[in-house]
């Protein structure tokens, strides 16, 4: 079994580049495929505690869904079935603090909000080092990926399939991309 060291190449705090980061779901769907959107809207930061460590917070607007068509499918994911955008526009996430390996890898423990509604969640995914872009400013990126049951969140809604089991599975997988602009 290999063990990573703990290490910390972030200094300082970084906010969210919205142009070039992305925050998607994937749910399976009748059984045969698998549904997958993202929100357009997103924005966030990087803070970088004295011991290296690194604190997350986020939210994307549950409105950019990237449903556009057919207009009663995106009406019913915004409706109270699903995100009820009407009385909770934003998702929202804060970690604990986490600490990056040495061998890239980063496990990200925190609070996700849906629906007024937060949970524990623990994210897991890689980290790349700041370095320079052509403007002077430093760029770093976090990619994390976790798995929640949209059902803790009071999205319950289903259908049952002719021939036996429901057409939206219940376990959603979040993967979120971000890229880092600060230092």
């Amino acid at each position: 079994m290999s063990t990573s060291t703990t290490v910390s190449p972030f200094t300082g705090t970084y906010s969210v580049d919205p142009d070039h980061s992305s925050v998607a779901f994937a749910v399976r769907h009748m059984g045969v495929s698998t549904f997958r959107g993202s929100f357009a809207h997103i924005e966030g930061s990087v803070a970088v505690l004295d011991d290296g460590a690194l604190e997350l917070t986020g939210a994307a607007q549950a409105g950019s869904i990237s449903i556009v068509s057919p207009v009663d499918f995106r009406n019913h994911v915004l409706g109270a079935d699903f995100f009820d955008v009407e009385h909770h526009p934003a998702i929202a996430f804060e970690s604990d603090p986490a600490h990056p390996n040495a061998d890239g890898t980063i496990t990200v423990e925190g609070r996700l909000t849906i629906r007024n509604i937060t949970h524990s969640v623990v994210a897991t995914g890689t980290w790349s080092a700041p370095v320079e872009d052509p403007y002077a400013n430093m760029r770093a990126a976090i990619e994390l990926t976790t798995v929640v049951d949209r059902r803790d969140y009071g999205m319950t809604w289903n259908a049952a399939l002719p021939r036996g089991g429901d057409a939206l599975g219940t376990d959603v997988t979040l993967t979120v991309h971000l890229e880092l602009v600060g230092g």
